[in-house]
């Protein structure tokens, strides 16, 4: 078993938490049954965040700043936490994710990672049987937290049908997932197109991809294979990721128009929870 005092807190965000999650607590008095307690958590969950047994979430911090008087030190800290648990391939992109002022991205299997619920999310990352789940859950739902600021940025998702069509999770999963998008139509600083099976071939059939712009640096094309994620900044790239991007909003239906074939999928597909969903469940 791990513990603190042999920890190099310059060795990780993650081993930083734990040594300095020791450090204040201990500076209070406290034993970790007794920190568990005012924040409402177990000791042994306070050991096991502090011998990076487990990765902190969101509230966590926030509860352990106001409960040791640390000025938002830890609320500060588990964004660097949680990014450093991504894949190493995806943390560039993350990086760069989050510096965008406009993100358009093509998705034709899955909902973008920014608009998935949590359950959806676990659900996608369950598939790639990951050692640490949570960790990996708790990381996307860290980047999503760029459509919360004051100014998020522009983005513009077009999604395949079949991406509403797949049952990820389950019927209820789904629901809820779907009603989420339903609910980004009606900000103004997000558009969602559902690109239509009747739209037959279009112009990204080779697959999903993001452009990423930015204020002052050259705009970005992300793409994924079977194992990793791969960016450019290739002029020609980009001017060839414009003009699909431009084929597949032309192909698309409207905003207006997505967002009711949003709400017939759901209502129709996944509303009826009298009949077994396809995992048999009722």
């Amino acid at each position: 078993m791990a513990n603190v005092q042999s920890l190099d807190p310059s060795a990780s965000p993650l081993d930083y938490y734990g040594w300095e999650l020791r450090r204040q607590r201990e500076a209070h008095g406290l034993r970790q049954g007794q920190l568990g307690e005012i924040i409402f958590c177990t000791g042994s969950l306070i050991g096991q965040i502090e011998t990076t047994k487990k990765v902190p979430t969101r509230d966590f911090s926030e509860r352990l700043d106001a409960a040791l008087g640390t000025d938002g030190v830890f609320s500060r800290l588990v964004g660097l936490v949680l990014r450093s648990q991504l894949p190493t391939w995806f943390q560039q992109y993350a990086d760069m994710e989050a510096k965008a002022t406009y993100i358009s991205t093509y998705q034709a299997q899955l909902v973008y990672g920014l608009l998935q619920t949590e359950e959806y999310a676990r659900a996608v990352l369950l598939t790639g049987m990951p050692e640490d789940l949570e960790g990996l859950l708790a990381a996307r739902l860290e980047r999503q937290r760029i459509l919360e600021r004051q100014q998020p940025p522009l983005a513009w998702a077009i999604l395949d049908e079949a991406v509403l069509h797949r049952p990820i999770g389950g019927r209820e999963v789904m629901r809820n997932q779907l009603a989420r998008l339903l609910e980004f139509t009606r900000h103004r600083w997000m558009r969602i197109q559902v690109l239509p099976f009747v739209a037959g071939e279009h112009s990204s059939l080779a697959g999903s991809f993001n452009v990423l712009r930015f204020d002052s640096d050259p705009d970005v094309v992300y793409t994924e294979d079977l194992i990793s994620g791969h960016m450019t900044a290739n002029p020609e790239t980009i001017r060839e990721a414009a003009r699909r991007y431009a084929h597949l909003q032309a192909a698309a239906l409207s905003v207006e128009d997505s967002a009711a074939l949003i709400t017939r999928v759901m209502e129709e597909r996944y509303g009826d929870r009298s009949e077994p969903d396809e995992r048999g469940v009722a």
